[in-house]
């Protein structure tokens, strides 16, 4: 397994990357960025990311809904994901992520059918490319994060991966190790995210090892399902930021390598 990081897609992230032993970055042009920007500056990410020797382990496109509320697929947002899967080929990256919205008023099936539909748009023109496709199992504008979900989209589309992330799994009430054993074949890129719930609540995300989640489990899960993918470290907690964020990113770094 490789250990990176998510980052912002500039030049300097590649050599702070670089100073921390890390081995890639992962890029998440959600629907709040501008991707276009993203799209112009891939000739630049290429030409750091060959000097540093720092990889682009995974482009994603987060929060973005596929399908409208008069049920038919956004074709803008198609387009955008096929430009995202054409600079994951020219940067190298082995995973395209995204995920697809349930729209309301349409039948579980329908939703089901649609979002099958859209991944195997996404699958057919990213498989010339040397790109896979996951489905990420955050739940902003998607429904495709677990079962049962997973066994008829996944079930049925052979070449879909996930991403996935045990905090999202734990905010939900759910069990991340049986889903592992289930599903961690499938893995094609994993998150790396501390989870703490109080009295029942999502409290904060710390940094990993300084959570709730039994990392050396999932970590055991994670081995015994095959997986040797990336491990991309997600700071994403509102309490450590700044100096505090930086040790709290050196301490999982060093916290997750007594796993590899």
């Amino acid at each position: 397994m490789k250990l990176g990081r998510i980052a912002a897609p500039k030049e300097e992230s590649f050599f702070r990357a670089k100073e921390l032993g890390l081995e890639f970055l992962e890029f998440c042009e959600d629907v709040n960025r501008d991707y276009e920007e993203f799209l112009k500056n891939v000739p630049v990410l290429k030409r750091v990311s060959r000097e540093t020797g720092v990889a682009v382990g995974s482009i994603g496109r987060w929060g973005a809904e596929k399908y409208d509320s008069k049920f038919g697929m956004i074709e803008q947002e198609l387009t955008v994901c096929k430009r995202l899967i054409d600079a994951a080929k020219e940067l190298e990256s082995p995973v395209f992520v995204t995920g697809v919205n349930e729209v309301p008023g349409l039948s579980y099936y329908q939703n089901v059918t649609n979002a099958i539909q859209f991944f195997e748009e996404l699958i057919a023109y990213a498989k010339p490319r040397g790109v896979q496709v996951a489905s990420y199992n955050c739940r902003w504008a998607n429904f495709v994060h677990s079962d049962p979900a997973w066994t008829l989209v996944h079930g049925h589309l052979d070449r879909l991966m996930i991403k996935y992330d045990t905090s999202h799994c734990i905010y939900a009430g759910g069990d991340y190790l049986k889903e592992t054993k289930e599903w961690g074949s499938r893995f094609a890129h994993v998150h790396i995210k501390g989870a703490l719930r109080i009295d029942g609540e999502r409290f904060d995300d710390p940094p990993a090892g300084m959570d709730e989640t039994n990392w050396g489990a999932f970590f055991s899960a994670l081995y015994a399902s095959g997986y040797d993918g990336n491990l991309s470290i997600e700071p994403h907690s509102q309490t450590w930021r700044g100096n505090l964020g930086e040790k709290g990113l050196k301490f999982t770094i060093s916290y997750l390598r007594q796993f590899l």
